[in-house]
């Protein structure tokens, strides 16, 4: 169970990441699902965090989701805190 607190922490985190950077995997799944990156943004910017794992590795990661027309979306992130980058890890 995800707290409301990070939760929020989360949400905060992805929002302020200055590039958004997209794994082969995550490319591959949109193609095959038909997900465009407008989507995918839009999930981070007001999706549900529904899991957060703080303490993995390389990078704290996220499953988030959102809806768009064709119904919901699940959104795997990655935090990179150096490089202040979000890194879609799959959809």
């Amino acid at each position: 169970m995800v707290t409301r607190m990070e939760s929020v922490e989360l949400r905060l985190k992805a929002d302020d990441y200055r590039t958004l950077v997209f794994s082969g995997h995550a490319v591959q799944r949109m193609f095959e699902r038909g997900v465009t990156e407008r989507d995918v943004r839009g999930v981070i910017a007001t999706g549900e965090v529904i899991a957060s794992c703080p303490d993995d590795r390389p990078y704290p990661t996220g499953l988030l989701l959102g809806f768009r027309a064709a119904g919901p979306l699940h959104v795997v992130i990655a935090l990179d805190r150096d490089a202040g980058a979000c890194h879609v890890v799959t959809v």
